[in-house]
């Protein structure tokens, strides 16, 4: 399925981004409502609410490890030479996506519930584990991956905006203490999701396999014993562990996870803010949500900016627009106003602007890692970098879950009432201010040294080539060298070394770091 001399047009970049509706509006109705929908409907307390969050994603977090790996190696399975190895997972993951819609239906028990969300948030994995690395699979060029990674995020404030508008006009509509609005939302979105997912399955493809891929294949199959199985699985976690080696990429996995974590918890608590602390309708905390709609012209101007001015300099402008909102929520909550809606409205919108640049930076930036780390390993792999940024993202979002809910629970939450105590509300502002702004103040420190941009990249990958054409390393010159050793963290006489043939495996990188 390679069609390496296909160019990166518009369309193709729209059909690839698409399945970012899923990727954002999935995960965006589920942060913002589903908690709500399960204390306020269902009648589960905070705590069994945040644990089927928490539970499912731990699950599915081990299974993404597996998965990236797995499409790593799926080109030897016939299944992989005739769909390819990343693509086929969206064949069958698109019918698999109606799934989704038995998330909202009421009346079922805590069982249910989890089991249905532990079933989904593994067909989300196995689909967006693979499309993830299809940018890196496409191309090498940083404008046409660029391209790529913008219309996905343009998709992706789609997804953000339609997630929080549909919500919103469904609960007017049925009324506030309708459960039917939050069935109706599921069906539709699981229908969306599905031709979302085929589209991108249609329109992508997949680079060429290597001359050591071709080689492997040729070679026959060995019967391994259940010691060599378990020697081979200590090998693949040693080779995530491997993954952290590459600087830019923990740099890049931290601010990743501090600011997506951030967004979280701010998500997860609004509408119970709204709600209890501003005493206004879940349908209006919906609305303000929706303010997301602004990220999709920021988008396009973010894709732009990216090239010109790099990501550090948008995750700074990202957390400090963030930031600001968040004082201007707290001046709100602590003095209330008559014209309390419009400035809601306003400050909601500005914060969407933050939020879209800090969602559209991280999955820009994500597809140059491999190129970092082929310099150390020699070996392409996409799928190990996705699955680990995968794991690490669903771990930490099903801890910070599990810990709001926990502290609702803590601050005096009553499941099903429309009021709330005062240790409970002060409990949701809390953690909407302190929780939000600490997260994205770690996150900024990060941001401040990540120096991956359009113009180290290109240094980066023209040393990379210069090698490949059995380039001199003695013949590097000092600014490469500079910028090679600050993105892997490694001495530039420690890279690009000759692989070893190993008892165990066929080949295996000489190592590595200082």
């Amino acid at each position: 399925m390679s069609r390496t001399n296909k160019k990166i047009t518009i369309p193709v970049s729209i059909g690839y981004g698409v399945t970012d509706i899923m990727g954002g509006g999935a995960f965006t109705v589920i942060g913002a409502w589903l908690l709500f929908f399960y204390t306020t409907f269902v009648g589960l307390s905070p705590v069994e609410a945040a644990s089927i969050v928490a539970i499912a994603r731990i699950v599915d977090a081990i299974v993404s490890l597996f998965m990236g790996s797995f499409t790593d190696h799926f080109y030897k399975n016939y299944l992989g030479k005739k769909f390819g190895r990343r693509r086929f997972f969206l064949l069958i993951g698109a019918p698999l996506m109606l799934v989704y819609s038995l998330l909202w239906v009421n009346g079922m028990n805590f069982g249910f519930y989890l089991a249905v969300y532990l079933v989904f948030e593994i067909i989300a994995a196995m689909v967006l584990i693979p499309w993830e690395t299809l940018p890196s699979e496409m191309t090498k060029d940083f404008n046409s991956r660029t391209k790529l990674s913008t219309c996905r995020m343009f998709f992706s404030a789609s997804g953000t905006f339609l997630a929080t508008f549909i919500p919103g006009l469904l609960i007017s509509h049925y009324g506030e203490h309708d459960a039917n609005a939050y069935l109706i939302n599921g069906v539709v979105f699981a229908v969306l999701f599905m031709l979302c997912v085929f589209i991108s399955w249609k329109v992508t493809w997949e680079r060429d396999l290597t001359p050591e891929m071709l080689a492997e294949l040729e070679q026959p199959r060995k019967i391994t014993t259940f010691s060599e199985k378990v020697i081979a699985l200590g090998r693949l976690f040693a080779e995530y562990a491997s993954t952290l080696k590459v600087r830019a990429f923990r740099k890049h996995l931290a601010i990743y996870l501090l600011s997506f974590t951030a967004k979280d918890v701010y998500n997860t608590v609004f509408v119970f803010f709204c709600v209890y602390c501003l005493n206004v309708s879940s349908s209006l905390a919906g609305t303000l949500l929706s303010m997301s709609i602004v990220g999709l012209p920021v988008t396009l101007v973010a894709g732009m900016a990216i090239i010109k001015y790099g990501p550090s300099r948008l995750y700074v402008f990202a957390y400090s627009v963030m930031m600001l909102c968040l004082v201007g929520l707290f001046m709100v909550y602590q003095f209330p106003t008559e014209n309390k809606i419009m400035l809601l409205v306003i400050l909601a919108a500005v914060y969407q602007v933050g939020r879209c640049v800090l969602e559209f930076t991280p999955w820009n930036v994500f597809p140059f890692i491999p190129d970092i780390d082929e310099m150390i390993t020699r070996q392409r792999r996409e799928g190990l970098f996705a699955a680990v940024m995968t794991f690490s993202r669903k771990t930490t979002v099903a801890i910070a879950t599990f810990i709001v809910g926990v502290l609702l629970q803590f601050g005096g939450f009553v499941k099903g009432s429309q009021v709330q105590p005062e240790a409970a509300v002060n409990m949701i502002a809390t953690l909407l201010f302190a929780g939000t702004a600490g997260l994205l103040i770690l996150a900024l420190w990060q941001a401040l040294t990540f120096r991956l941009n359009k113009r180290t990249h290109k240094i980066f990958v023209d040393e990379v080539e210069r090698l490949k054409a059995n380039g001199a390393k003695k013949d590097v010159h000092p600014e490469t060298r500079k910028v090679v050793e600050d993105l892997t963290g490694c001495s530039y006489e420690k890279l690009w070394l000759e692989k070893k043939v190993d008892s165990t495996k066929t080949t295996t990188p000489v190592p590595l770091m200082r």
